[in-house]
């Protein structure tokens, strides 16, 4: 099956915190660091994930922020936070598309041509990719 989301980050499963409903999956990427999943507890079963699970975090680029400044960003209760590079800029009339380097991996984040400008995002800049723990997905293999 082919998805249309283009933020596919391969990992392992380090951790599965299991409440009534939902679970927080702690999840490994190829590169070393760390990003936490909250899925429900019936897709946790389903798909069998479980400590050692080779899985692919998945996440929208529309549900990448980018803050500037050095990791981790202060004040947020965005858990998931990697560092990186911005590797280019596609600007469009209303928004536009920001690959980002992490280690071991890419990003790409969908945010308004008006961010781009306000923050002054440019290609070599250091950035700190946010996604919330509930706009991340896992695919098994």
């Amino acid at each position: 099956m082919g998805l249309s989301i283009r933020n596919q980050l391969p990992g392992t499963v380090v951790s599965v915190a299991e409440g009534e409903a939902m679970a927080a999956v702690k999840v490994r990427l190829e590169g070393g660091q760390e990003i936490t999943a909250a899925i429900t507890l019936d897709a946790v079963r389903e798909l069998g994930i479980a400590e050692g699970s080779a899985v692919r975090a998945l996440a929208k680029s529309t549900e990448i922020s980018l803050a500037t400044g050095r990791s981790p960003v202060q004040g947020l209760s965005i858990r998931n936070q990697l560092p990186g590079t911005i590797a280019e800029i596609t600007v469009g009339g209303a928004m536009a598309t920001v690959k980002v380097t992490i280690p071991g991996a890419s990003l790409t984040a969908a945010i308004t041509k008006d961010a781009v400008v306000d923050l002054g995002l440019t290609t070599g800049a250091a950035v700190v990719a946010l996604i919330k723990s509930t706009e991340i997905s896992l695919a098994t293999a």
